[in-house]
């Protein structure tokens, strides 16, 4: 019904903003991923979803729409409304949960405020083959590269490293080389920690 909003910011907090188009204003729930991306700037579009209860007529609003479409796969999933999505995109990245789930990363997906091993689970089962075919990912390289991924960051808490911060550290090597090592990606993490 509404797909995207375009107009002047007048409020902008972690969890919501709200957007001036023509004299109305619009109460807009966000995750932390769009508060993030939402600009300094007095003039915003924000790509929206909108959902229908008998209760209540709730705007979502996004900066990507990759993120848009995330969040309808996500409360497609029985078990998983609106504000359990909005967490679990304010708690990772869209890209890392479209790992996860390609993945088969249950540990991931679970370590999201909110989410048990079932729920974790009853998501991958359920959109594992919509994220495949939705975002072209090969499921094999996913796979092998989240295995040295993890390998790394084992490793590295050994070594006396908090999980976050090593994983930040992994997660920016792996951007610069898709294909490292296990020993690069520590090596080349350490350098950043």
């Amino acid at each position: 019904m509404i797909t995207h909003i375009q107009g002047r910011l007048i409020e902008k907090t972690p969890t919501e903003v709200v957007i001036d188009c023509n004299g109305i204003g619009y109460h807009v729930n966000i995750s932390l991923h769009t508060f993030s991306l939402i600009p300094n700037e007095e003039k915003i579009k924000l790509f929206t979803f909108l959902q229908i209860k008998e209760d209540a007529h709730t705007l979502y609003g996004f900066v990507e729409k990759q993120e848009r479409e995330l969040f309808k796969l996500l409360i497609s999933v029985s078990g998983v409304g609106a504000s359990i999505a909005r967490t679990m995109l304010s708690s990772l990245a869209p890209q890392q949960i479209i790992q996860a789930i390609a993945s088969n990363d249950v540990a991931t997906v679970q370590s999201i405020k909110g989410i048990g091993t079932k729920t974790a689970q009853r998501v991958i089962l359920d959109l594992k083959d919509k994220v495949l075919n939705v975002y072209a990912l090969d499921e094999v390289s996913l796979i092998s590269n989240n295995t040295n991924k993890e390998e790394a960051l084992s490793a590295l808490e050994v070594l006396g490293f908090a999980r976050k911060t090593a994983e930040k550290a992994v997660e920016k090597v792996i951007k610069q080389e898709p294909d490292a090592s296990v020993e690069n990606l520590i090596k080349q993490a350490l350098k950043n920690l």
